[in-house]
């Protein structure tokens, strides 16, 4: 038995193939061009795979997951020129015959740790990706958290200090949300390079303010047991650590938990134990769970 898995971002897919551990028996990236050369290049891959059983796919979005809508699969409102109101699922389930199992790239990134990674035990708790774009994978009770879309942390508003920063924001719907301020493109707009070419403190310093204003709201609307961070510009050197400290100056003493003072909270904000991987493992296990149907 075969399970695929594909991590669908907004710059490269990853595919992967499974038996719905950690463990991946084949895997292959590429740049996310044009839908129907994207998709085609994922049902060619996994068109070579001869016992497939079933096929998760962890998207990036807005994407509708709710299986009782038409649009079940579609990729909406995404910023991302040609991608949007695209049709992922229908395309993948016609190519491959398989049934197929959907969520976003962030819910599949959490399910990945918290199947194998580090967020196992735990019932409620968040992946927070920071890269092309911000997202989060909610967790709660134990399931991933869908309800009139899904949670779109990325585009809460935060606390913006024009004097500090007037740069307006990257995002195309909202200016100055979290992902207009703190995503890796915001970065560049602001800066003129991108974020593997910076080094002066000012940059980072400015980064984690940013995200742990996004992140107290976490902590404080969702309770969270544990924040994973992940995503490429979350790896900068020293990033952790500034926002760790500025998430514990922010909250100030009001929630009263070891874990969000120090040295608690360097074990409750953590990078994810998978590394780039939470995603297309996650994506299988989803893959593993929802093989009854299409």
């Amino acid at each position: 038995m075969s399970l695929g898995g594909i991590e669908a971002g907004g710059t490269h897919w990853t595919c992967a193939v499974g038996d719905g551990g950690a463990e991946l028996t084949r895997v292959e990236s590429f740049a996310t061009t044009t839908p129907g050369e994207t998709i085609g290049r994922a049902i060619d891959f996994f068109a070579a795979v001869p016992d497939l059983e079933a096929l998760g796919v962890g998207s990036f979005g807005p994407v509708e997951v709710s299986r009782d809508s038409p649009r079940w699969g579609t990729i909406t409102t995404t910023p991302k020129p040609g991608w949007a109101d695209t049709d992922v699922a229908g395309p993948l389930a016609a190519g491959l015959g398989v049934p197929i199992a959907l969520d976003t790239d962030v819910n599949a990134a959490a399910v990945g740790e918290w199947r194998h990674g580090a967020a196992r035990g735990l019932g409620t708790f968040c992946y927070v990706t920071v890269g092309t774009g911000i997202g989060g994978g909610v967790f709660a009770n134990g399931r991933p958290v869908h309800g009139l879309l899904h949670p779109e942390l990325g585009h809460m508003r935060i606390p913006h200090d024009r004097d500090r920063d007037p740069f307006p924001g990257s995002c195309p719907f909202h200016g100055d949300c979290l992902e207009g301020l703190a995503s890796g493109p915001a970065i560049e707009a602001r800066w003129g390079r991108p974020g593997e070419e910076l080094t002066d403190p000012a940059v980072w310093e400015l980064e984690a303010e940013y995200l742990a204003l996004g992140l107290m709201n976490v902590v404080l609307v969702l309770a969270a047991e544990r924040i994973v961070l992940g995503g490429g510009v979350s790896g900068a050197p020293g990033l952790l650590p500034r926002v760790r400290a500025r998430l514990r100056d922010l909250l100030a003493g009001y929630i009263d938990h070891p874990a969000l003072e120090s040295p608690g909270i360097d074990a409750y904000l953590v990078p994810p134990a998978l590394g780039p991987r939470s995603g297309v493992v996650g994506a299988i296990e989803m893959a593993s769970r929802g093989r009854g149907g299409r």
